[in-house]
């Protein structure tokens, strides 16, 4: 940012109320970054990009004033949360002012007949699930970071988690039923949008609005139980997560790990046995049911018990990417992939095996896809460099899975590939200059 424009920008900004305003390198350093150095091909991408002014509002009153001062400068806007993503969704790729949102995490209301939350975008996932809890509900999709995570940063920059073997993904509809935005304007406004036309703000990386507050639905708070079951055979292990989805057992987890995964893993995960491993959370009255399908399939079931009654780590903190944290800790030359396998997946993965053998572990997650059972794939793959990764991305196409590359900045690149004409069509009205998190949205030509 030019010497003048900055100046200007902090002076107008410093006079703001509920606004605290950071220059500081390390601050500029700290908010101008997430977990993407989870892939090398993005840590050499953004290891540069840098802020030039920090501010997090403490009222929705002062992203409106933060929103004016940055439209009249034409000065780049960002958004971040918690910043635990893995993908450089709030990293400022042209600068300008990174907006922290989590001094907005108010608990604004949860209606008692419906479960509906209505939740600022800076509450932390953990403790919105806490206070759903108070009422007997529970959030029905969660990063592995949900310690950690905003739900505005999760919304804006998530797809999926815990809970998708039963709810699918955060842009099916019925999970977001509205939500509270501000525009990036001279003279912002404060709206308030429908399911509907929320859509388009879902999963696009705060390119094309600021959320300030969401609707969300809920399900009935469960006693969820923790099994873990190893299994000899890796098609045995393959068949009994298959069967665990389509039986009639409430799940809120089911996890399948390579054996070589398990080796990796922290040392409270539990031993090792160089056996496949699957991860279940459960209902209750389905733990009966999982010894009887383990028994028949000769696998070693372990009831660890109630997830409640662990205060720190639980099998939440063995899924999801956060199964690629422990191996990138262990082993840091490992990066990962996305995708959802097709049906059936067996195929695949021993062709895949073929060719990349160890360099290939397999870490498969249960997901419903437009009401089916299907599995979600979070490979690790040892990093050989770009042209390896764009051999085996293409590979694994050719074979018939749907990738999710986490290795690029779009929100399209990163999703189907597609530009969604709604997204574009919501910045055009949010964010009229394309201020927002420029570089992020593919479709954006203005």
């Amino acid at each position: 940012m030019e010497p003048r424009v900055l100046e200007g920008l902090l002076e107008e900004l410093t006079g703001l109320e509920q606004l605290s305003v950071w220059r500081d390198p390390a601050d500029l350093e700290r908010f101008s970054r997430d977990a993407f150095d989870y892939s090398p091909v993005l840590l050499e991408r953004l290891r540069s990009c840098r802020a030039d002014l920090v501010v997090r509002p403490e009222s929705v009153a002062a992203v409106m004033a933060v929103a004016a001062v940055c439209a009249r400068h034409q000065v780049p806007l960002t958004l971040r949360g918690a910043g635990t993503g893995n993908y450089g969704q709030c990293v400022p790729l042209e600068g300008g002012v990174v907006m922290v949102m989590t001094a907005l995490n108010r608990v604004r209301a949860i209606e008692a007949d419906s479960g509906v939350v209505e939740v600022e975008s800076g509450c932390l996932l953990k403790e919105l699930d806490q206070s759903l809890g108070a009422h007997g509900r529970q959030l029905r999709l969660l990063p592995s970071t949900w310690r950690s995570a905003s739900v505005g940063g999760f919304i804006a920059g998530g797809s999926g988690g815990i809970g998708s073997v039963r709810w699918g993904f955060l842009r099916d509809p019925g999970h977001l039923l509205g939500l509270e935005l501000v525009t990036l304007e001279p003279e912002p406004r404060l709206l308030r949008l429908d399911g509907a036309d929320a859509e388009a703000l879902n999963h696009a990386y705060g390119t094309n609005g600021i959320l300030t507050a969401l609707q969300l639905a809920t399900a009935p708070r469960v006693p969820w139980q923790e099994v873990s079951i190893d299994c000899d055979d890796w098609g045995d292990a393959l068949q009994l997560a298959t069967l665990c989805q389509r039986s009639a057992l409430e799940l809120h987890l089911c996890t399948l790990l390579d054996r070589s995964i398990v080796d990796r893993l922290p040392p409270w995960s539990g031993p090792a046995g160089g056996r496949h491993r699957l991860l279940l959370l459960v209902a209750p009255d389905g733990v009966a049911t999982l010894e009887r399908l383990a028994a028949r399939s000769n696998a070693i079931i372990v009831r660890i018990g109630a997830e409640a009654a662990h205060r720190g780590n639980g099998l939440r903190e063995l899924s999801w990417n956060h199964t690629t944290l422990h191996c990138r800790s262990a082993e840091p030359g490992w990066t990962y992939l996305q995708m959802l396998l097709p049906q059936p997946e067996q195929a695949l993965i021993e062709a895949l095996r073929v060719d990349w053998g160890d360099d290939l572990l397999w870490h498969l997650e249960g997901v419903r896809h437009w009401g089916g059972a299907r599995l979600a794939a979070l490979p690790l793959v040892r990093w050989r460099g770009v042209e390896a990764l764009e051999r085996l991305m293409a590979q694994c196409r050719s074979l018939g899975a749907v990738l999710f590359n986490p290795h690029v900045l779009t929100v399209e690149d990163g999703g189907l590939g597609v530009i969604d004409g709604d997204q574009v069509a919501a910045k055009a009205r949010f964010d009229p200059k394309g201020l927002l998190n420029p570089g992020k949205l593919r479709g954006w030509t203005g």
